[in-house]
């Protein structure tokens, strides 16, 4: 590979890294032409971005940028397919769904500006929850104290007015 070509692919891996919030490092070792093409469609399917990269080149991107990816170093060995997504949890969940005997087989992720390396780390990436699910689930906690205010206003709003009016009308 020419050199003006590696440093288009590096230049391409740096727009995605600063494009997307997150990404996983993924082990393709062993996956047949038919399960990868079966992955790329899920990936496609659930808005992640699944690029297959030389090592080398993907460390030198890491390198080019302001956020110290050196911890996924190590990582860096055998084929990796990177899957950049904008969900935390999204890649994690779709590695635990597609996997048979550890394949495709997680190597390490950057989610939630974190670093998580190793296949262990999955169930607590699958547990992430996504932006979405973080607001309903703070709308939900503001919403039910809230409706009991209300209720109890409006269920002792009769009882007060009525208190008010009897005061109201006695005689001084």
């Amino acid at each position: 590979m020419r050199k003006e070509d590696k440093a288009v692919i590096i230049a391409q891996l740096v727009e995605k890294l600063n494009e997307y919030a997150h990404f996983y490092l993924v082990d393709v070792t062993g996956m047949d032409a038919q399960a990868t093409s079966d992955l790329r469609r899920k990936c496609f399917g659930s808005d992640v971005k699944m690029i297959v990269v030389k090592n080398t080149l993907l460390q030198k991107a890491f390198e080019t940028t302001e956020i110290d990816y050196s911890p996924l170093y190590p990582s860096l060995v055998g084929n990796t397919a990177v899957f950049f997504s904008n969900v935390a949890n999204m890649p994690a969940k779709l590695i635990k769904e597609t996997s048979k005997d550890g394949i495709p087989g997680l190597k390490a992720a950057y989610a939630e500006e974190s670093f998580y390396v190793g296949a262990e780390n999955l169930e607590a990436l699958c547990a992430i929850k996504s932006k979405a699910e973080l607001l309903g689930d703070i709308v939900g906690l503001l919403q039910s104290p809230a409706k009991n205010v209300i209720s109890a206003l409006q269920s002792g709003g009769q009882t007060i007015h009525g208190v008010l009016k009897t005061l109201g009308e006695r005689p001084e």
